[in-house]
């Protein structure tokens, strides 16, 4: 078990003691999975509200693709995507959360009152680490990812990927809490996809538990990714099912956080698992 049973963050207390659904809103025109249907204010707002109705628990706004091979984005069209909607959504009385690896982004929305800083560099960019040691108040997500996303793909990892991401990760995470930022604010992700093959994905699932050890609670996200369309041989948009299957086993191997773009179908499927957990406590 994680030593941490809540995720402190800017506004809010998380509590961790049942897996909590992040739902992914995507401000952006080209998102593997749904580029494009959210790109504009109003179309993201009106999703962030259909998702806290479908049950998420926490909201992650994100307005640069991070796809294999995606094109990176200047802060100043990051921006211009992101703020009119993190204005609003901070409103809504839910964490919020933005996917971003840019500093000054970062000072711009945690300024707005966001919650949380969800970085797939863990904090590697010039001057991020200092944003969020300086802000004191806001939580963080570490993800590991080999190469960047332009490469990670075209040279993935080799050899056993676990021992490799666990080392990065605390790494990451003991700079971060030398810095003066409280370990319960810190979350870690092993970066699913993001230059791991499909077999190496499918062992830090297996092997998730392990990651536990760190100390750290973990994030999981598994939602529509490619290697779920390897093994299953279903494109993107076909990919529920095995996203949802996905998302209980990393929750059975002691994920804290989901992060999904299908939150009705994770709520439900967590509610069985829930239901037969308490069962089993009366046996």
């Amino acid at each position: 078990m994680t030593s941490n049973s809540v995720w402190q963050s800017t506004r809010f207390t998380i509590a961790l003691r049942q897996p909590q659904v992040m739902g992914i809103v995507n401000v952006t025109p080209d998102s593997f999975s749904d580029g494009g249907q959210h790109a504009d204010t109003l179309a993201a707002l009106r999703h962030c509200e259909q998702l806290l109705g479908e049950g998420a628990h926490i909201l992650d706004l994100g307005a640069e693709s991070t796809r294999p091979g995606a094109a990176a984005l200047c802060e100043a069209d990051e921006l211009q995507r992101l703020l009119p909607v993190v204005r609003e959504a901070v409103k809504l009385g839910v964490p919020v959360s933005v996917d971003t690896y840019k500093p000054g982004v970062m000072q711009a929305v945690l300024d707005l009152g966001v919650d949380i800083i969800n970085d797939i560099w863990a904090l590697r960019q010039t001057g991020a680490l200092d944003v969020i040691a300086r802000h004191g108040r806001c939580a963080v997500c570490l993800m590991h990812m080999h190469r960047e996303p332009q490469t990670m793909q075209v040279e993935p990892m080799d050899g056993d990927v676990l021992p490799q991401v666990a080392d990065f990760l605390r790494q990451r995470a003991q700079g971060l809490e030398a810095s003066g930022v409280a370990a319960q604010r810190i979350m870690l992700d092993p970066g699913i996809g993001f230059g791991k093959t499909v077999a190496q994905n499918f062992q830090l699932l297996a092997r998730q538990r392990e990651l536990l050890a760190l100390g750290y609670p973990l994030l999981a996200g598994w939602s529509r990714k490619s290697a779920l369309g390897a093994v299953t041989g279903l494109e993107v948009q076909e990919r529920l099912i095995p996203s949802v299957a996905a998302a209980l086993l990393a929750a059975q191997r002691g994920a804290s956080v989901l992060r999904v773009h299908d939150v009705a179908a994770t709520v439900a499927a967590l509610k069985i698992q829930q239901a037969t957990e308490e069962a089993a406590s009366f046996l």
